[in-house]
């Protein structure tokens, strides 16, 4: 069902036309709850420091994940300390935890761990964002900038900026749910939007996405991708679009043996795993990669390389300094 309705997001076709008068439903309550928050009925609550939202207006993700990391090794090399927060989409516990790379990707989700593991930042997951801004700040005091993976919908939570992120598919039909894929009506105002070659049509800064030219194991080891193009390869992907990965890793020059594409925040259990041919290797993201390295941890993990726009970059520095200089941004400065 899930892929019948990613094609139909695609278009206005008999399956979306179907749908459409249960999105009038949706949007007249997602416009109710915005209003809720907006006129004061529902509260809202302001964070130490400045927030900084990563979301996307499409289901099914779009790469904020990676945008959250490349804007905290930013920030670390502007010298202004970050945290990050997210709800941890897949773990099976709503409790308020500090994530570290020692984690239980199942009790903290895949992504924040990915991002302790990877980032060296501050990171607590919690249902309500609230929750996470708050313990995140009470534990990490010196920090002066949150950034919440995810989030957009998340009214309860105040923010200084809203980054919008978009991948090859744009708005699709640019219906909202079920009949489409927005999750909130397009256009709207936001501060920054990141979007692919392939989201035609729309405003914002490019961003890129390959491969990097290097593979990792879990103790550290590298390894190009053109010398693992050279032995059979089986590649496995638990993200929102497996085959994004795989078409990658062709354009790499690398060829699966076989390609393993499972569900969004899949657990990753033994039996996921296929079998790997003498001589072979086990490719995967690395999101996939903090799980399956506690059973696997000879298989590669391929990261993923982002090519910002450098006006994004200028235009997301005046805006966070204004922030930063704010009597509310210096609170915690």
């Amino acid at each position: 069902m899930r892929e019948a309705l990613q094609r139909a997001w695609l278009g206005r076709g008999p399956l979306a036309m179907l749908l459409w008068p249960l999105s009038l439903l949706y949007g007249a309550i997602t416009t109710l709850q915005r209003a809720l928050f907006r006129f004061g009925w529902r509260r809202v609550e302001r964070a130490p420091v400045p927030v900084v939202v990563v979301g996307n207006l499409v289901a099914g993700g779009g790469g904020k994940t990676p945008v959250v990391m490349a804007l905290a090794d930013h920030l670390r090399q502007r010298g202004i300390a970050c945290g990050v927060i997210s709800r941890g989409y897949g773990r099976r516990s709503d409790d308020c935890l500090q994530v570290t790379p020692a984690s239980d990707p199942a009790e903290v989700g895949d992504e924040p761990l990915l991002i302790a593991s990877q980032c060296q930042v501050p990171v607590v997951v919690a249902r309500r964002r609230v929750e996470a801004a708050r313990e995140l700040h009470a534990a990490h005091p010196g920090i002066r900038v949150i950034l919440s993976d995810d989030g957009l919908q998340h009214h309860a939570l105040a923010r200084e900026i809203e980054v919008l992120v978009f991948d090859d598919r744009g708005l699709g039909n640019g219906w909202l749910l079920p009949a489409g894929p927005l999750r909130e009506p397009w256009p709207r105002q936001a501060d920054l939007v990141l979007r692919t070659d392939g989201a035609e049509g729309m405003a914002g800064h490019r961003v890129g996405r390959r491969l990097a030219f290097e593979a990792v194991r879990a103790d550290g080891t590298r390894c190009s991708l053109a010398e693992l193009a050279r032995s059979p390869c089986v590649a496995l992907a638990g993200i929102a679009r497996p085959e994004a990965f795989f078409g990658m890793l062709r354009q790499a020059g690398i060829q699966p043996l076989r390609t393993v594409g499972l569900a969004d925040h899949a657990a990753l259990d033994a039996t996921d795993v296929p079998p790997i041919p003498n001589g072979g290797h086990l490719l995967c993201t690395q999101k996939d990669a903090v799980k399956l390295w506690r059973s696997h941890p000879q298989a590669w993990a391929v990261p993923l390389a982002l090519e910002i726009d450098p006006a994004f970059w200028r235009a997301f520095d005046v805006l966070l300094d204004a922030k930063l200089s704010s009597p509310h941004g210096s609170q915690a400065a």
